[in-house]
């Protein structure tokens, strides 16, 4: 139970602070992409230090699944820990739901955006994520296949960097959850014009489903049918797992 409720929280953290970056950037243009990473990688950091102490902080099915494929974590505890990632997610989008519905009501009617229209994916994409970024789809065409790809190859590295970062640690003498969240920083800046850069199942579909309830319906999903699911599940979760199998290789 104890582990339960630490990947939950950290989960929730991540959310609130990630997403919530995104949103001040959507809403008021107040943070650039690398101002996003930043904040959206320091989250991350403050995650993990707030629940390392109760559970493994993987606060990502993609890496719960790759520590399953590893042995590290057996068959019920990864579906334990998915359903509190899920669960963190969720009321983390809750919580952010809350405190911007009205500055996302004044966005929408400045911009014309009727929420639940093929067109309110601009403002629900604080929540879930969409192919390419809507702030780069003027300047990026990100085909469904593309978009796998950088999903897949930013979790690859992102796991590497999780696999590897105790040895990184005796190198660069930082702490391991500064690290992660520096890697998360590094891949955002890299892939969100293409993906938003998710990297993680959890953050990107607990926030996504408090969309769909939130009104924005089926604008919650990308135009792509079940590209939630291909390229912000599939996606992590095959690269978080490459990247597990070819450093057992190595061994």
């Amino acid at each position: 139970m104890k582990a339960f409720l630490g990947e939950l929280i950290g989960t929730m953290i991540l959310v609130i602070i990630g997403c919530g970056t995104v949103a001040i950037a959507v809403l008021f243009g107040a943070l650039n992409l690398y101002g996003v990473a930043l904040f959206f990688g320091a989250g991350v950091t403050v995650a993990i230090y707030a629940s390392r102490s109760m559970c493994p902080a993987h606060l990502n099915p993609a890496v719960s699944f790759a520590f399953m494929l590893r042995k590290a974590l057996n068959f019920r505890r990864f579906f334990e820990f998915v359903g509190a990632q899920l669960i963190g997610a969720m009321l983390g989008a809750i919580v952010l739901l809350l405190i911007f519905n009205g500055f996302i009501e004044e966005y929408e009617s400045a911009n014309e955006i009727v929420r639940g229209s093929e067109g309110s994916y601009h403002s629900a994409a604080m929540f879930g994520e969409y192919f390419p970024n809507p702030g780069f789809e003027s300047e990026l065409q990100v085909s469904h296949y593309q978009a796998i790809f950088w999903e897949g190859i930013g979790t690859f590295f992102l796991m590497l960097s999780i696999l590897y970062v105790q040895r990184i640690q005796e190198i660069i003498k930082i702490p391991a959850p500064v690290i992660i969240g520096l890697t998360v920083a590094l891949l955002i800046i890299l892939i969100a014009p293409y993906t938003q850069g998710g990297f993680n199942p959890a953050r990107d579909f607990g926030p996504r489903i408090i969309a769909y309830f939130g009104g924005w319906e089926k604008a919650a999903f990308p135009e792509v049918s079940f590209g939630f699911l291909t390229v912000y599940i599939l996606g992590p979760i095959l690269g978080a797992s490459l990247a597990t199998l070819i450093t057992k290789l190595r061994r």
